[in-house]
């Protein structure tokens, strides 16, 4: 499952989103995320299990669902019939079931037909519903055969069986019911053993209004279907949080591809952007059925875009749905942004049909061998399609930088982490799941080759197919992989792996170098952003390296080993005066300090000859120093000088990467009074590229500069570059007073920084186009543009917005208008604690969505992310208490809000002064001075200052 902006990563963002995709995870400055270090592989004794018991086993569902969704009625009826096996003796049988009311149960033996009433008892907290009858003992071996009728209600928080709405071109208002069963919620629609493992067949019936259709994982049975009852074949073997089924009066798009019938489907009027998704659909499936080796396994696959869908996709098998900003594109008005995302996160989605589907994962502790998987190839499958777009350099920036950041909390639980309770379930779904592991399964592939990895998976699909895995089971997989290659590794395979699913936190690799005979040492120790944390965790580190005198990045394969040792000498033979980068690509997923001369000579090889190291190097080596130097390890000089090759860098991902660190500082440093020497130093970052850039979009271009050139933009526009501000609004303002459309491409620039200058005529068309947009991914890029104002007034009628239900806010969106509003200056920060401190009860009763963190507390933690004056604390503080005894938010409010507010003095505290030290010397002194001296004198100086 693709969950955008998961709720417990929105708690964390601190930086912007100006430049991220939607897909990924953006990076973070601190971290506040608890976990788990310790692998559980069991309950402990005191707790009370939430599993069912394994006394009996599910192994076919008829499963028949009766709705009036087409008039707007909630009210659905149901019955299922299932089948199943006793594997040990036992009085009861136990079934899952949420908010539904059974009306009768009965059971028969399978080659009976005498029936037996059953009893039941409901286990609330845990789900249960225990189904007995007097003097019946289930017998080992025996088959039965189980009906439940039932009624239920369809949901409003977009979880489970649920009500979703859309207005039509003539204005009026369509209903539809739709699901969302992952995790745990399939149990809301029919009574079932709803965890991952327990895989049965499932034949779904459903009874609706014959102007509707509906659609579910499987075929329609023809046969078995007549006017207002659509009845789909038999599936495979599948888990139940995959059941998936559709009652609506959408419309489609199909295509065939190799055999595979392909449909896209979406509300009327969006027939003409179906055509990318389902172009891209049929290329993605048929690069990953080649890679896996392994045929997609059933007759059709469906794609469904949803008007109302709190994830961001579901890979349901054979019909996975979507947010309609994530599947619907408009060749004509949608941005390059959507392009890449519905690509992204349909191969995301179309990976699952593989990894959690045609193998699911025994439990959600191992939710990462689906998820990891999924992230992986939501970038692989899109390069494999479309490999001009160099994918990997939006990969970088989203998932992998954005896993080190997180990992560098020392308490991070590890990507293997035992959990029971649907809440805590729900709480796996962050980026350890995604972007770690995702980050880690890259890394292997690269340090085994590819070829290794490659049929590693194929052995894995082909052994566990239509059954549950764990972790051990794709280690012996690709361990067989080598063998079967003649494939040398230097320790088992299994050993390797786990020691990065089972411990969580990140390494860093401190290289030091000896310059007399060429060599170096290798030495790692855990990451934190606490350089005074003690750890004993070690890893098994595959890395390789390249030299200035033999700049050649191609070959990722590890040439060296750390294996589970603290360091490791390395006989290489470099010179004196050149540069030595480890970990090629950066596909390696740690981190890397150098000696200070190395530092130098790297800062001296981007000033000179900067395209001799790779774009991904790039972008690392500028997150790595950032990283370095606010956590106490690196003069910040070294960073602030490093960054002043940025003249020459036309790339995405070290663009992405500087914007980021710019950001966070602009953030901190906005209100300094020397804040003008910071933004002279990042316009002279910015300048020549954005005067290369330019703000028209181009034809022809490559795929990635029309994300480089919104970056610049955004850089330059911070940076108060006159030329960025007066062409940005001067766009704006001509679209509002002649009607000129804005290019696509540079729309979210162009809206956020143009709404900067605004006057109220500019701000209420876009905010009147936002309400009234029927295109979902136009309705989030206005949404976020809209937060960039700066007017109090204007910003007061926007964020009052969201909670007034007249107006034509859907609802997953009322819960977002605060983050980029806050996020953008003092004045939206001090408009939303206003706010807030007056009607905090109607924004807490605003709906998250299924599973969701209460969007009141979401918010004031993500406020206390900004706070860097003692005034901002002491006026966040009495919304705290205001809020702090009611039922919206934890009681440990208090204590999060505490914390990331102490982080944010403790950042100024150590930080501020040696950045504005160096920016005031940077603006002050002579440019004339040679790079490599400025750099040395500047680390002298800097050096004094700690």
């Amino acid at each position: 499952m693709s969950v955008a902006l998961a709720p417990i990563l929105a708690l964390l963002l601190v930086a912007t989103a100006q430049s991220a995709t939607l897909s990924q995870f953006p990076p973070f400055e601190k971290q506040h995320l608890t976990g788990n270090s310790n692998l559980r592989v069991a309950p402990r004794a005191d707790e009370a299990t939430y599993r069912l018991p394994n006394n009996t086993e599910p192994v076919d569902y008829n499963v028949e669902i009766t709705t009036n969704v087409h008039k707007g009625e909630t009210a659905f009826t149901g019955k299922v019939i299932i089948s199943l096996i006793v594997t040990e003796d036992t009085p009861e049988i136990v079934v899952h079931a949420r908010q539904l009311e059974f009306i009768d149960v009965i059971i028969r033996k399978a080659d009976a037909t005498a029936e037996t009433k059953l009893e039941y008892s409901r286990d609330l907290e845990r789900e249960f519903y225990k189904l007995t009858a007097k003097d019946v003992i289930f017998e080992e071996g025996s088959s039965w055969v189980l009906t439940i009728t039932y009624s239920g209600t369809l949901r409003s928080d977009n979880g489970g069986f649920y009500l979703s709405t859309y207005t039509d071109e003539t204005g009026a208002t369509k209903y539809l019911a739709t699901t969302q069963f992952e995790s745990t919620d399939a149990r809301h629609a029919f009574p079932c053993y709803d965890e991952p493992a327990k895989r049965a067949t499932f034949t779904i019936t459903i009874k609706h209004d014959p102007s509707y259709n509906a659609i579910s994982n499987m075929p329609v049975n023809a046969e078995a279907s007549s006017s207002g009852v659509t009845t789909f074949e038999t599936t495979v073997k599948m888990p139940t949080y995959l059941v998936a089924f559709i009652v609506s009066d959408f419309v489609y798009t199909e295509g065939e591809m190799n055999g595979l019938r392909q449909r896209v489907f979406s509300r009327k009027g969006t027939e003409n952007e179906q055509e990318w998704a389902l172009t891209t659909g049929m290329l993605v499936e048929n690069r990953l059925s080649d890679y896996f080796g392994v045929p997609f396994a059933l007759p059709k696959l469906d794609q469904a875009a949803i008007p109302d869908f709190a994830a961001g996709a579901m890979e349901n098998w054979g019909m996975a749905t979507y947010r309609e900003e994530y599947l619907l594109y408009n060749p004509e008005k949608s941005t390059i942004n959507t392009m890449t995302n519905v690509a992204t996160i349909l191969a995301h989605e179309d990976a699952h049909q593989w990894f959690g589907n045609l193998v699911a994962i025994e439990w959600w502790g191992y939710l990462w061998l689906k998820e990891g998987f999924a992230t992986l190839f939501e970038h692989l499958a899109v390069d494999l399609a479309y490999p001009a777009w160099d994918i990997f350099q939006l990969f970088h920036v989203g998932s992998y930088q954005g896993a080190l950041s997180v990992d560098a909390n020392p308490s991070i639980r590890p990507m293997t982490n035992y959990v029971e309770k649907p809440e805590d379930i729900g709480r796996q779904y962050d980026s350890i799941a995604y972007a770690k592991a995702g980050s880690v399964l890259d890394m292997w592939r690269h340090a085994l080759t590819n070829t290794v990895f490659q049929r590693g998976l194929t052995n894995y699909l082909k052994d566990k197919q239509y059954s549950a895995a764990n972790e051990t089971d794709l280690f012996d997989a690709i361990g067989l992989a080598a063998r079967e290659e003649n494939y040398e590794v230097p320790a088992k395979i299994e050993d390797m792996l786990v020691s990065w699913t089972r411990q969580g936190g990140v390494p860093v690799l401190n290289v030091e170098r000896n310059y007399e005979n060429g060599f170096f040492t290798v030495q790692q120790e855990q990451y934190t952003n606490d350089k005074s944390y003690q750890s004993s965790l070690l890893w098994y580190v595959p890395f390789n390296y390249a030299v200035q005198s033999n700049p050649d990045f191609r070959n990722t394969e590890a040439t060296d080993y750390l294996l589970n040792e603290k360091q490791k000498l390395i006989e290489a033979k470099s010179n004196t005066d050149e540069w030595l980068i480890l970990n090629k690509q950066s596909t390696g997923y740690y981190r890397i300090n150098y000696d200070n001369r190395n530092w130098e000579l790297i800062i001296d090889g981007l000033i000179n000859h900067s395209h001799k190291i790779h774009a991904r190097n790039r972008a690392q080596l500028i997150s790595d120093s950032y990283n370095f130097a606010t956590s106490g390890r690196l003069p910040h000089a070294t960073l602030l000088q490093l960054m002043t090759y940025l003249p020459q860098e036309n790339q995405y991902a070290p663009w992405a990467t500087a914007n980021t660190v710019v950001t966070l500082f602009n953030r901190y440093l906005s209100g300094d009074e020397d804040y003008s020497d910071f933004q002279f130093y990042v316009s002279e970052l910015v300048s020549d590229q954005f005067d290369k850039f330019g703000v028209n979009d181009l034809a022809g271009e490559h795929h990635l500069v029309k994300f480089t050139r919104n970056v610049v933009i955004n850089v330059a526009c911070m940076a108060g570059l006159k030329s960025c501000l007066s062409e940005t609004n001067t766009k704006l303002q001509s679209l509002v007073d002649n009607g000129t459309p804005l290019e696509p491409n540079l729309q979210t620039p162009i809206y956020c920084n143009g709404l900067k200058q605004a006057k109220d005529d500019v701000f209420n068309f876009v905010y009147d186009k936002m309400m009234n947009s029927n295109d979902q991914a136009e309705r989030r890029l206005l949404i976020s543009a809209l937060g960039c104002a700066q007017n109090e007034k204007q910003l007061e009628k926007y964020v009052s917005s969201s909670i007034d239900h007249t107006n034509k806010l859907r609802t997953q969106e009322r819960y977002t208008l605060l983050s980029p509003t806050y996020s953008r200056g003092t004045v939206g920060w001090n408009v939303c604690v206003d706010f807030l401190m007056n009607h905090w009860q109607e924004y807490g009763e605003l709906n998250s969505g299924f599973g969701g963190v209460n969007p009141l507390y979401s918010d004031i933690v993500g406020m206390s992310a900004y706070v860097v004056n003692e005034d901002q604390k002491a006026k966040l503080q009495l919304l705290v208490d205001e809020v702090k005894n009611s039922l919206f938010v934890p009681d440990t409010i208090q204590v999060s809000v505490d914390s990331v507010i102490a982080a944010n003095m403790e950042w100024l505290s150590t930080n501020r002064g040696p950045i504005i030290s160096w920016v005031s010397t940077y603006r002050n002194g002579s440019p004339a001075l040679g790079a490599s001296a400025l750099a040395l004198a500047l680390c002298l100086l800097v050096a004094k200052l700690f």
